[in-house]
């Protein structure tokens, strides 16, 4: 069963021009979503749509430009469908009789270098049987990217209190929850764990209301130093962002990174890579409060860059002293991965909002003490 803390799947179609890409996502998704020409070239970007897969659940098509296109705006073209396949769980390489050379083996050697999941079909043969291809797909999707792992279910056990404090400021979203606090919470549900909610304000009355301290407190990372001032210190505490970047993966690369806050100097420049988008408003966590915070607890004069959404990410990392990517809620744990390997690659350190603001609050080793005798894959 599918973890409701899991994005979807994505499973992306990659060839040549006019091999059958954009035909094949309209024959799957049984509609006309990806214009279909005769004329080579037709799709320029990336063009994304969700469908339903029996025993899967729901998942993201992509379909890409051709990998063979020709010219300085083909080339462009070119370089986006390579981009497309660094957040991909699956790449069906499209291909046809007879026509199997560099384009395709470009492709082949990605997927080898990065333990991409690799799936070769041939077009414009005999026909294809649905029902067949989705099989093949489903044995080739790497079932870690749709039964997600539980958030907190080897740390929690039915029955146990937890407490989710939620800061409601201007840059909460109106009338809802934030994704992250909609995992959790989901998580819980599903360990049978009882969750209470409330505001940093009214954590004290709500701590008082229970008959025995929670087994763990989850805060948002922009209240830890308010909340660590109130929770008691053998009370488990973190953060949603550290929960999240724990089930991303990369944790271990996390730790190490956040540790190297502490050897930024004055001028380091930091990059900051956020995976949505949103309004920015005095209280935005990325572009305001950590920055800040990063330079009060180090006392250090640091430059700080934000890259949103999923543009594309400075040629030259090697610049940076420290790249720190946000908790990753909407996207995949193959996203956040590929979207941090080139940094790691170039020998930058990496780190996560919510690690990065407990350490700056000095409660680092608090925010990750309960996650200390785990190991995740």
């Amino acid at each position: 069963m599918k973890k409701g803390n899991e994005t979807k799947p994505r499973i992306g179609l990659f060839g040549r021009r006019n091999v059958g890409k954009s035909t094949m996502v309209n024959w799957l998704t049984g509609q006309q979503i990806a214009i279909v020409s005769d004329t080579a070239g037709t799709t320029t970007d990336p063009v994304r749509k969700s469908m339903e897969i029996g025993g899967i659940g729901p998942v993201v098509l992509i379909d890409t430009a051709g990998i063979d296109d020709e010219g300085e705006l083909g080339q462009m073209r070119v370089q986006k469908s390579m981009a497309a396949l660094a957040e991909v769980d699956l790449a069906l390489l499209l291909y046809t009789e007879g026509c199997y050379g560099e384009p395709e083996e470009m492709v082949e050697r990605w997927c080898t270098e990065h333990g991409t999941a690799l799936l070769k079909v041939r077009t414009k043969s005999a026909p294809l049987d649905k029902e067949e291809l989705i099989q093949r797909i489903k044995e080739a999707l790497p079932e870690s990217a749709y039964h997600g792992q539980s958030l907190l279910g080897d740390i929690l056990h039915q029955g146990d209190t937890v407490v989710l404090v939620t800061p409601i400021d201007s840059s909460a979203p109106e009338g809802r929850m934030i994704l992250p606090q909609v995992q959790v919470l989901r998580d819980l549900m599903d360990i049978h764990a009882q969750a209470f909610f409330c505001q940093p304000e009214e954590l004290p009355s709500t701590l008082a209301a229970l008959k025995e301290p929670p087994a763990l407190v989850v805060t948002d990372s922009q209240a830890f130093k308010q909340v660590a001032s109130v929770v008691p210190e053998e009370v488990p505490l973190t953060s949603f962002s550290v929960v999240l970047a724990r089930q991303k993966g990369l944790f271990k690369e996390y730790l190490e990174g956040t540790r190297k806050i502490a050897d930024l100097k004055d001028g380091d420049r930091v990059l900051l890579l956020e995976s949505c988008t949103h309004n920015v408003t005095c209280e935005d966590i990325g572009r305001v409060k950590l920055p800040a915070a990063l330079c009060k607890a180090t006392g250090k004069e640091l430059q700080c860059e934000v890259i949103g959404g999923q543009s594309p990410l400075p040629s030259d990392l090697n610049r940076y002293a420290l790249v720190i990517q946000c908790g990753g809620c909407v996207i995949t744990r193959q996203q956040v991965r590929a979207r941090l390997l080139p940094a790691l690659e170039a020998g930058v350190p990496v780190s996560n909002y919510g690690l990065a603001m407990a350490w700056c609050n000095g409660i680092f080793n608090r925010a990750i003490a309960i996650f200390q005798n785990t190991e995740r894959k």
